[in-house]
């Protein structure tokens, strides 16, 4: 959850949403935010939204191979699904673009069609999709010669638009703003199909992880682990920083490709590197000191969906100027927002400890199943007596 907070929230305040790199590169803090741009490129861009992608992939599976077989199963599963689609279109028309909650639903119904596959052919479809991203999807338009937009949402002139009806406090112009970026990149640009190509790989590399059987008894697994945690920490960390690197200095690296080989290389890089993230977790866990410093963000974990939506609650408020908001997009470097980020996320933390210490669920997780399963659901949770 902090990597996809820190992702979105740098993202978002960086160069070409709400803020131009003019102005970025006019705050006094310009080369450290920069090195610090780099650096979450490097190490969190990419591989965070991997993670959280497979894991709620291994989430969706769990649920169907313990319940797969019940009667009225896949419809209770659909509805599952469609809430949460509702959950993301909600999220990405009233409050920011980029939600991903809408493409794990689609992403849920195609693990649903395809679980009947072998293991072996979910790791291989899955890995093709996975490689599928926009990136991929951008330089195969530029060699075609195609045309994806009839318009720049990145922009200048489009960013400067944004930060005047945020400045405003014009909620409906943004919403109207953010709604035309959304139609011409996501739709009619057909980045949403390769992103649900994007999340579907990710959901069948998560549901291949689950039917492995490793998870069950990570124990007798974890010499195997931590091979695999530092042959895909050495080679993801070399390759990501490739990655940034001919990304930054295109010309310098490999000439006119380097642009191009950056674009192609990401998801490899991603998918490495997130992998040795999982079996940094997993292994670190079953240590002392990483079971101490591992614990205190569990309840984070358990209450994702709620926190996933606060998370662009801040956004809105610090950048986008929603409700009393600050709207200091393009007033912020990357250094800031990180400081922001971890203050965030440190409330977050606190505040899913208090919660959980009370209730059973996170409030948005209480809604969610409510919709799916009716009826009345208990959520206080009961204290130990005697």
């Amino acid at each position: 959850m902090f990597g996809v907070l820190l992702v979105n929230f740098v993202g978002f305040a960086g160069g070409g949403l709400m803020a131009t790199d003019a102005q970025l590169g006019a705050l006094p803090t310009a080369q450290v935010d920069h090195v610090t741009d780099f650096m979450v490129e490097w190490l969190a861009t990419n591989k965070a939204n991997t993670l959280f992608a497979t894991l709620f992939g291994l989430g969706f599976y769990i649920q169907i191979s313990r319940n797969g077989d019940k009667p009225g199963f896949a419809r209770r599963y659909s509805r599952r699904l469609l809430w949460l689609l509702a959950f993301g279109v909600l999220n990405m028309t009233l409050l920011w673009v980029w939600d991903i909650l809408n493409l794990y639903a689609v992403a849920g119904f195609l693990l649903l069609a395809v679980r009947g596959w072998r293991t072996r052919t979910l790791v291989a479809v899955g890995f093709i999709l996975a490689m599928l991203s926009s990136s991929v999807m951008n330089v195969l338009a530029d060699a075609a010669g195609i045309t994806l937009m009839d318009w720049n949402p990145y922009s200048d002139a489009a960013v400067i638009e944004r930060q005047k009806a945020s400045l405003a406090g014009d909620y409906g112009q943004l919403v109207e703003l953010f709604w035309r970026y959304t139609w011409v990149e996501w739709f009619a640009g057909g980045m949403f199909f390769f992103w649900i190509a994007y999340a579907g790989g990710r959901f069948m590399l998560g549901a291949a992880i689950g039917r492995s059987g490793v998870l069950d008894d990570i124990p007798s697994h974890l010499p195997v682990l931590r091979k695999i945690r530092n042959l895909t920490l050495a080679f993801g960390l070399a390759l990501a920083f490739v990655v940034v690197a001919l990304a930054e200095w295109p010309e310098q690296l490999l000439g006119g490709t380097g642009e191009t080989a950056a674009e192609l290389l990401k998801s490899p890089s991603a998918l490495l590197l997130a992998a040795g993230y999982a079996c940094m977790v997993a292994t670190g866990w079953h240590t002392p000191t990483g079971r101490k410093l591992l614990a205190p963000l569990r309840p984070v974990g358990q209450m994702a969906l709620t926190n996933y939506l606060m998370q662009g609650l801040a956004y809105a408020f610090v950048l986008f100027g929603v409700g009393p908001g600050l709207a200091l997009g393009g007033k912020l470097g990357t250094l800031a927002v990180v400081g922001i980020i971890i203050a965030f996320f440190a409330f977050q933390s606190v505040f899913s400890h208090w919660w959980l210490a009370r209730f059973r669920f996170g409030p948005m997780e209480w809604l969610w199943r409510w919709l799916t399963y009716g009826g009345s659901m208990p959520v206080i949770r009961r204290r130990a007596t005697g």
